[in-house]
C-alpha cells in the first residue's frame, strides 16, 4: 500500500520497497500528536488511528516508522543547530586569537627594534670620549624631560567640555589596553585557551599597580552586556555601593558619568577601598560599544572627591570594555581592569593580596565573564532549578548572602555597627548593631525575624594566617565535615532565634562540638561549578529534649565558593544562614562563615585526599607519636589568610551572655580550623627532597603489610601485583588500588581507621574525617543485613563474598558495586586486627 502526495518531502519510510508519502492533513495530524507525545508505544499508536480518522488508509507500523524518521529529524536538527553554535563560538575565538597573535607580532618587533637600539647605544658609548658623552646625554635627558613635562593639552576643569576632555583621553587609553601594547600582556597561570575555556585571560607583567585583561565570546547581545556590566553591584561581590552622582550626554551620541564607588575589604586586616572616576559610554565608528572609566585626580583639573572615613582612595588606571557584536549573535567582549589599590596601606603580610594581578584577574574580570555566561545560558535556555526556584531568584539570595557576610567582616558605621569592649584578649572582635534595620532593610528588622522583645545583632570575627594549606582543600572540609567545627547547641540557638519565641542562650563546648550530621541538599551552581548554592538539612542527633524541640526543621542555606584547587589565585569561601524551609524570597538572612584568601600567586593543584599518612592526620587507638610527612610539591610555601565572622541576634537584656557565648564559639571555631589545618598541611620537614608518594608511618606500613599478607592467608591469592618486598612499595600499591580498599574497627559500631585513594572517593571524605564514618553509616538496608549475616563466617572462616549492592558516601550519595568481600586482618601475632572490605567496580549512581 502507498499514501501519495503531490508535496515533496513527505514520504516516511518505505514499506516492502514501496515509499509511502502522506498528505499535507495527515503531515499536520501527525505533527500535533508528535508533539503530544514523541514516542508513543504499540497500543496509543493503534488508539491515533481510531482517534484520528484521517490516518486510518495507513498502517500501525508505517505510523511507528513515521515517528522514527521524526524523532531522527529532530535529533539530527538539535546536532545542526549545536554544531552551528560551536562553529560560530570557534570562529569567534579563532578571531580572538588571530589578533592577539598581531598584537603579539607588534610586541615582538619592538622589542627587537629596541633591542637593536640599545645595543647600538652601547656601542656608540663605548667608542665615545666621557666628557662629550656626558654632555650629550645630559642634553639629551634634559631636552627629552622639558618634552615630558610640557602638558599636550590645555588644564580641563569639571565643566562638560573639559570632562568630556578627560573622557576622550580614557578611551584613548583604554583601546591602547585592550588591543594595542601600552601594557606587557602575559597568560595567566592555570589559563589554557579553548573552546571550553572562559577566554583568553592575561595577567601584566611590570606595570604600575595591577592589570588583567579578557577576552571572551557572550551569547548576548552588545547593548545587554554593557547595561549588566554596568551595574557592578549585581556581579561583583566585593562592591558594596555604586552611586552615579553626575551624568550628561554628550554630542556624538555617548554619555560621561561621574561615579563613587565602594569596595569591601575582603578581611578584618584591613581597611576598605573607594574609588572616585569618569566612566564614558560610546560607540566607535565600527559600531563596537565601549564602556570606559578613569580616577579623577587633582593633577587632571576635573573635579574632586574628599576621603571619607574607614576607607582608602584607590586608583583606578584606564579601564573598561570594548563589546563588538558577533556574526551569529553574542558579542565579543576585551575587559581590561587596571587599578593601583594602595598596598603600601596593609600590613606587609598582606601585600601580595593587593599587588596580584592573578588575584584581580579571579575576584573581578573573570567574574564579570562568569556573570554574562551564567546570564546567557539562562537567557538561553528555560531554566528551573532546586525546589522549583528561578535562576534569578537563587541569584539573589547567593548575592545576599555575599553582601552579609562582607557586611559582617568589615562593620561599618553608618550600617549601626559598634564595637563593644573585649575580655582582655584581642584575639576576637565583637561589633554590635542595634539598628538591624540599616542592615537588614525595613521590612526584614520588623518582621517576626528578630526578637520581639527588643535587640540587635551582635558578630564575633577573627582573622588568622595559615601556612601549608590550599584554599580549596581546606573550605572543601569545612563543607563536608561540619560536625569537626560546628556546635548543635549553637546550630539550635540560631535556628530558634529567628522566631518569635525567645530562646536560652546556649553555652559553647570548648574543645569538643557536638552534633549530628547534615544532608546537603542541592539549589543551584553555576556554568563552571566554581560555586555552589545549596540547603543544609542539620540533623539533631545527640541533642536535649528541649534543644531537639528548638532545632526542629532546622536549615541553612550555604553558599560555597572556589573549591577548585586548579583555580590559580583563587578565594575560597563557605557562607551560610538560617533559613525557614519555605525558602520564601522575603526570608531574612544572617549570614556567617569562613573565607581563605591565598596570599601567594603560585598555587599548588594536589589532591584533596592528600592526608595519606595515618599517624599524621588521625590518632589512632589511645596513643601514638604523630609524625608528619612532607607531601612534595610547592604547597610548603603556601601562605594564606583565614577570615572567620559569625552573627547572632540578641535581646537586650541577653546581650552579655551572648558576646560571651559568641566570643567563646569562635574561639572554638578557630582551634578547631587550626587542628584540621595542621592536620591537611604536609610538614615541611623532607620538602628538599621532593615528592614522596605515598608517604607512610611505621603503622601505616605495618597495616598495608598485615591487609595484603592475611588476603594471602585466607583466600590463597594474592591482593596486589609482585612488584617489591620493601614495605612501602606495598604501601603505594595499595593506595592506588582501583577497588574501594577500607579497614574498620573490630567494635559493636566498626568505625572506619583507613581507607585507600579509591575508598575515599567512594566515601567522598578524607582520612582526616574517616574516623567519623561507621560502617553502619554507608550501608543500605540490605547491605546491614548482610553484613549481620556473614560477620560469623567472616570471623570463622576469615573471609566472605558479599553480594552487589549499593553504599552511601558521607555526602549522601548512593555508589553501586558488583560484588564485594570482607576478610580478617591479623597481626603477626595472628590476632584479629580489623575487618578489611574491598568494594569491586563501583560507581556512583
Amino acid at each position: 500500500m502507498a499514501v501519495t502526495s503531490s508535496k515533496e518531502g513527505k514520504f516516511s519510510g518505505m514499506d516492502q520497497g514501496k515509499y509511502v508519502r502522506y498528505t499535507a492533513e495527515q503531515v499536520e495530524a501527525l505533527e500535533r500528536l508528535y508533539h503530544e507525545c514523541p514516542k508513543p508505544s504499540s497500543i496509543r499508536r493503534q488508539q491515533l488511528i481510531r482517534e484520528c480518522p484521517i490516518l486510518s488508509n495507513i498502517e500501525p507500523k508505517q505510523i511507528k516508522v513515521w515517528f522514527q524518521n521524526r524523532r531522527c529529524r529532530e535529533k539530527q536538527r538539535k546536532e545542526a543547530s549545536r554544531l552551528q553554535a560551536v562553529n560560530r563560538k570557534l570562529s569567534a575565538m579563532n578571531k580572538l586569537l588571530m589578533e592577539e597573535n598581531d598584537r603579539l607580532q607588534k610586541q615582538v618587533s619592538q622589542l627587537v627594534y629596541e633591542n637593536g637600539y640599545f645595543r647600538q647605544q652601547l656601542q656608540n658609548a663605548s667608542i665615545a670620549t666621557t666628557d662629550t658623552s656626558c654632555e650629550s646625554v645630559v642634553t639629551s635627558v634634559k631636552h627629552q624631560q622639558q618634552n615630558h613635562l610640557t602638558p599636550r593639552d590645555p588644564p580641563r576643569d569639571a565643566s562638560p567640555a573639559g570632562l568630556l576632555s578627560i573622557a576622550e583621553e580614557t578611551l584613548t587609553e583604554f583601546l591602547s589596553k585592550a588591543k594595542g601594547n601600552a601594557v606587557e600582556w602575559i597568560q595567566m597561570p592555570g589559563m589554557k585557551p579553548g573552546p571550553d575555556a572562559i577566554g583568553i585571560v592575561t595577567i601584566s607583567h611590570g606595570c604600575t599597580g595591577v592589570a588583567a585583561r579578557a577576552c571572551s565570546l557572550v551569547g548576548i547581545d552588545p547593548t545587554k552586556v554593557a547595561e549588566i556590566l554596568k551595574d557592578r553591584t549585581s556581579w561583583l561581590r566585593d562592591c558594596r555601593s555604586v552611586d552615579v552622582l553626575t551624568a550628561f550626554s554628550t554630542g556624538n551620541g555617548g554619555t560621561v558619568e561621574l561615579l563613587y564607588m565602594q569596595m569591601y575589604a575582603p578581611t578584618t586586616l584591613a581597611s576598605a577601598r573607594d574609588f572616585w572616576t569618569l566612566r564614558y559610554t560610546s560607540v566607535l565608528e565600527d559600531g563596537s560599544l565601549v564602556v570606559c572609566e578613569r580616577s579623577l585626580s587633582g593633577t587632571q583639573g576635573g573635579p574632586s572627591m574628599p576621603a571619607v572615613q574607614h576607607f582608602v582612595r584607590a586608583e583606578m588606571q584606564p579601564s573598561g570594555y570594548l563589546i563588538r557584536p558577533c556574526e551569529g549573535g553574542g558579542s565579543l567582549i576585551h575587559i581590561v581592569d587596571h587599578m593601583d589599590l594602595e598596598p603600601w596601606s596593609v600590613p606587609e603580610v598582606l601585600r601580595p593580596l593587593y599587588e596580584s594581578s592573578t588575584v584581580l584577574a579571579q575576584k573581578v574580570t573573570m567574574a564579570a565573564l562568569r556573570h554574562l555566561r551564567q546570564i546567557a545560558q539562562e537567557v538561553s535556555s528555560d531554566v528551573v532549578l532546586g525546589w522549583g526556584r528561578q535562576p534569578a531568584a537563587l541569584r539573589t539570595f547567593s548575592q545576599r548572602l555575599c553582601k552579609g557576610f562582607n557586611e559582617a567582616v568589615n562593620g561599618f558605621t553608618d550600617d549601626g555597627w559598634s564595637l563593644m569592649g573585649n575580655d582582655g584578649m584581642d584575639d576576637v572582635t565583637i561589633l554590635i548593631n542595634s539598628s538591624p534595620s540599616k542592615l537588614l532593610g525595613q521590612q526584614f528588622a520588623s518582621s517576626d525575624g528578630l526578637p520581639a522583645l527588643g535587640g540587635g545583632i551582635l558578630c564575633a570575627k577573627a582573622s588568622m594566617l595559615l601556612q601549608n594549606v590550599p584554599p580549596a582543600l581546606l573550605v572543601r572540609f569545612l563543607r563536608e565535615h561540619r560536625s569537626e567545627w560546628a556546635d548543635s547547641n549553637i546550630d539550635a540557638y540560631s535556628a530558634a532565634s529567628w522566631k518569635a519565641s525567645p530562646c536560652t542562650v546556649p553555652s559553647s563546648r570548648i574543645g569538643g562540638f557536638g552534633g549530628g550530621g547534615q544532608v546537603i541538599l542541592p539549589l543551584a551552581h553555576t556554568v563552571e561549578h566554581e560555586e555552589f548554592l545549596e540547603v543544609i538539612k542539620l540533623e539533631n542527633n545527640g541533642l536535649t529534649q528541649e534543644e531537639a524541640l528548638l532545632s526542629r526543621d532546622m536549615f541553612l542555606l550555604q553558599l560555597c565558593s572556589g573549591i577548585d584547587e586548579n583555580a590559580v589565585g583563587a578565594c575560597a569561601e563557605l557562607v551560610f544562614a538560617p533559613i525557614d524551609a519555605s525558602l520564601a524570597d522575603s526570608s531574612p538572612l544572617l549570614p556567617s562563615g569562613f573565607r581563605v584568601i591565598p596570599l601567594d600567586s603560585g598555587m599548588d593543584g594536589s589532591s584533596p585526599n592528600r592526608t595519606l599518612d595515618l599517624a599524621s592526620a588521625l590518632e589512632i587507638g589511645s596513643a601514638g607519636t604523630r609524625t608528619s610527612v612532607d607531601y612534595g610539591g610547592n604547597s610548603s610555601n603556601l601562605r594564606s589568610v583565614l577570615t572567620i565572622a559569625f552573627q547572632f541576634t540578641f535581646e537586650n537584656h541577653l546581650r552579655e551572655n551572648v558576646a560571651t557565648m559568641a566570643r567563646q564559639y569562635v574561639r572554638g571555631v578557630v582551634a578547631s580550623v587550626q587542628r584540621v589545618a595542621m592536620a591537611l598541611a604536609p610538614s615541611r620537614l623532607g620538602s628538599h627532597l621532593g615528592p614522596r608518594l605515598p608517604p607512610g608511618t611505621p603503622e601505616a606500613l605495618t597495616l598495608a603489610r598485615w591487609v595484603c599478607q592475611s588476603y594471602r592467608f585466607h583466600l590463597g591469592v594474592e591482593l596486589l601485583r609482585p612488584n617489591s618486598e620493601v614495605n612501602e612499595s606495598v604501601l603505594k600499591t595499595l593506595w592506588h588500588h582501583s577497588d574501594a580498599i577500607m579497614c574498620c574497627s573490630l567494635k559493636s559500631l566498626p568505625i572506619f581507621t583507613f581507607a585507600n585513594q579509591a575508598g575515599l572517593d567512594m566515601l567522598e571524605t578524607t582520612l582526616v574525617a574517616l574516623q567519623d564514618i561507621s560502617l553502619e553509616k554507608i550501608l543500605d538496608d540490605n547491605g546491614r543485613k548482610s553484613f549481620c549475616s556473614d560477620i560469623a563466617q567472616i570471623m570463622q572462616q576469615g573471609y566472605a563474598y558479599l553480594p552487589a549492592g549499593v553504599c552511601v558516601s558521607s555526602m549522601g550519595r548512593p555508589a553501586s558495586y558488583d560484588r564485594a568481600i570482607a576478610w580478617k586482618v591479623l597481626n603477626d601475632e595472628e590476632n584479629p586486627h580489623c575487618i578489611a572490605f574491598m568494594f569491586m567496580n563501583w560507581s556512583f549512581v
